[in-house]
């Protein structure tokens, strides 16, 4: 199990997400209790610019272990970006783990693509980086 977690965050830490949450979901499959994969998964939606779901995957891992200091900081950080910027954080009651399909782990926000190409004389727009994401700043 550490082996699987620990080949997950290598993954995560080169930005393999696919590879990174599809470990974790290994980690997960083997032990439904374990908080440290249920945050990994957090940790990979709030690469991928899904907020929301990054917040609901760390209320599931501290509702697994309420002593989890990564799920702690990052409900409370996240909760404090989406107040920030107006949003109210997902009361609702967590939803049970579940993997995802592909299209529905793209972020909502995501703009549809257009078939206008841009103007040449546009400057192509940088990609937020993570701390702009959790500040909310384009």
């Amino acid at each position: 199990m550490i082996e699987l977690l620990l080949q997950a965050e290598r993954s995560l830490s080169v930005g393999q997400l696919d590879a990174a949450e599809r470990l974790y979901w290994q980690a997960i499959e083997n032990d439904p209790q374990n908080s440290i994969a249920v945050v990994g998964l957090a940790r990979v939606a709030l690469d991928r610019g899904d907020d929301r779901t990054a917040y609901q995957f760390a209320r599931k891992a501290l509702e697994i272990d309420g002593e989890n200091p990564a799920a702690r900081r990052l409900v409370d950080r996240l909760g404090e970006v989406m107040r920030y910027r107006g949003e109210t954080p997902p009361t609702e009651a967590t939803p049970p783990l579940r993997r995802r399909s592909v299209a529905e782990s793209a972020p909502k926000s995501a703009p549809a693509p257009s078939s206008d190409p841009a103007p040449a004389s546009a400057p192509p727009k940088p990609k937020r980086g993570l701390i702009g994401r959790i500040l909310g700043r384009d």
